[in-house]
């Protein structure tokens, strides 16, 4: 079983950056692919990014194509998304998810962190 803390979420200006981190527990972390979701009030959970176990593969959302880069660090236990050129849009819910395959809905998806707030402001 793994564990998952997000942090690294807050306040941010539009086009601003920030960097959020998921911690795992356990010893398996490089045996799962991860992901990063987020969800908005009102609306439903909606895939953001995703990437393979060693890191050599890297999935994107249109809407975050271009602005957003996921990476991680198996020595670390840590999956980071680093988020430029934010938008009032991406105001949402961030949550890491980790997975024994790669996918982009959230039945796909085994084991979710607590989630971190990102608010992007005009």
């Amino acid at each position: 079983q793994v564990q998952l803390v997000e942090s690294g979420g807050g306040l941010v200006q539009a086009g601003g950056s920030l960097r959020l981190s998921c911690a795992a527990s356990g010893r398996t972390f490089s045996t799962y692919h991860m992901g990063w979701f987020r969800q908005a009030p009102g609306k439903e959970r909606e895939f953001v990014a995703a990437i393979t176990r060693g890191g050599v593969n890297t999935y994107y959302a249109d809407s975050v194509k271009g602005r957003f880069t996921i990476s991680r660090d198996n020595a670390k236990n840590t999956v980071y998304l680093q988020m430029n050129s934010l938008k009032p849009e991406d105001t949402a819910v961030y949550y890491c998810a980790g997975s024994r395959r790669v996918g982009w809905g959230t039945t796909d998806y085994d084991y979710w962190g607590q989630g971190t707030q990102v608010t992007v402001s005009s």
